[in-house]
């Protein structure tokens, strides 16, 4: 049996553009938006900025700064609750309307240093979802990787916006593979699909088979549709077989993984010298009457996207055509984290805001185990979740260290799979914690 699930697509917006919100009043830029440590605003209340202005500074390696993504008036600089519970510090710019840019010119490179530090200038984090720093990756990769694997698999149910980006900027896709290559010295790079995206291939076999150079092998790879094909050892092991060992990065079997819409930023941050400011975003599920795609400011919270008009959501009543959302996630329904309420705002790494209406939300009622097998039978990494869950169910650190809790990617599948609606991958993600908090502790 293949590892993995299939699982309904339930791509509605796939053949939808992506159109600008226009509208935004007010955005919270969070001081972390993603893996790593937080940026120190560098603005005080009452300060105007304009959007691409720096608003905090990266003081540590393993960090991104943050730019203001509309031009305003500071407010505050806020504490905010993320849905994980963790408290950061905010940003708050007041929109003057005026979306009024500070000036960019496009970085002058001509080493690998001077690569690695523009791209450390211009915010990025990895788009897909983990959001770590970019130019700390391609920093460990250099010197290391062969190959380029760029990721517009995008298997989670919902979210289009890296086919969205594979159709409309494919030339900035290209463009960003041949910075990256250039400067690390890599030369090959495929780019993984997933096989139900038959225009894409398309028109990505086309524009690798034009690029091709003697110095750089460029050729798209398709995948199967099977989530969670695009989690990052199981993208590798499809496209190279090669086997990440546990605990090691990518680069440690000579890969390089970046996502499509992180490369494509990088082709057009060469060129124009604007740094992440704005973001694709997927708005589906069955609270809500027109599914888009859009672009949105960083720091816009849900409730504002949700106004406007085209999307048809209403925020103070439901009706036929629009009921209210019993539960809103950030992210995939797979692998995202459930938003308290439309207050919540989008980062870097949101690709997707699902808000599901009540049938959708409701959820398996949990009973006994049943040992069919079935959550080992799906686990992509061969782990026993079954076993894991009854680990930190005993808050036994030695059984989760032999079962290999840490090899988790958290995909969801053993959950999904469960004819008893046990909450595996939240048990495991708890046991997970636990093991770490017992690492800093020092204890068994």
């Amino acid at each position: 049996m293949s590892r993995g699930i299939k699982i309904k697509h339930h791509k509605n917006t796939h053949a939808l553009q992506a159109v600008r919100i226009g509208h935004c009043g007010m955005v919270t830029l969070l001081m972390r938006q993603g893996i790593g440590a937080p940026c120190v605003p560098c603005v005080t209340p009452g300060e105007r900025v304009l959007a691409g202005q720096l608003v905090g500074e990266a003081q540590a390696p393993l960090a991104a700064p943050v730019h203001a993504s509309v031009s305003g008036t500071v407010k505050k600089i806020d504490t905010v609750r993320l849905p994980t519970g963790e408290d950061v510090q905010a940003v708050v710019v007041e929109s003057d309307g005026q979306m009024e840019f500070y000036p960019f010119q496009a970085p002058a490179v001509h080493s690998r240093e001077a690569f690695l530090a523009a791209v450390r200038d211009s915010g990025l984090v990895g788009l897909g979802g983990a959001g770590f720093p970019t130019h700390a990756k391609l920093r460990s990769a250099a010197g290391e990787a062969d190959i380029l694997l760029v990721n517009a698999s995008e298997c989670e149910p919902y979210i289009t916006t890296d086919h969205r980006e594979a159709l409309d900027r494919s030339a900035d896709i290209i463009a960003g593979i041949q910075h990256i290559c250039r400067w690390l010295q890599i030369r090959e790079a495929v780019i993984g699909i997933e096989d139900n995206k038959s225009d894409a291939i398309s028109l990505l076999k086309g524009l690798c088979w034009q690029n091709n150079t003697p110095e750089l092998r460029l050729r798209t790879g398709v995948l199967p549709s099977r989530y969670p094909q695009g989690a990052e050892k199981i993208f590798i092991h499809t496209l190279t077989k090669r086997v990440v060992p546990l605990g090691k990065l990518p680069s440690a079997v000579g890969a390089l993984v970046m996502n499509v819409a992180s490369v494509s930023f990088l082709g057009r941050y060469f060129r124009t010298g604007r740094p992440l400011i704005s973001r694709t975003v997927t708005v589906d599920g069955g609270a809500v009457p027109h599914p888009m795609n859009v672009r949105v400011p960083i720091g816009i919270s849900v409730g504002e996207l949700l106004k406007d008009k085209r999307i048809g959501f209403h925020l103070e009543h439901a009706s036929d055509s629009a009921p209210l959302a019993t539960k809103i996630i950030m992210g995939g329904p797979m692998m995202g984290v459930a938003g308290p309420d439309y207050s919540a705002v989008i980062s870097k790494c949101n690709n997707s805001v699902i808000l599901f209406n009540s049938s959708e939300a409701r959820l398996k009622p949990e009973s006994a185990c049943i040992r069919c097998g079935r959550c080992v039978a799906v686990c992509p990494m061969r782990l026993q979740p079954l076993k894991l869950e009854k680990a930190w169910q005993a808050r036994s650190a030695q059984d989760l260290r032999q079962l290999n809790a840490m090899g988790c990617m958290e995909c969801g599948c053993c959950s999904y799979a469960c004819p008893a609606g046990r909450e595996l991958v939240q048990r495991i993600r708890l046991g997970k914690k636990f093991l770490r908090d017992q690492q800093t502790k020092g204890g068994a």
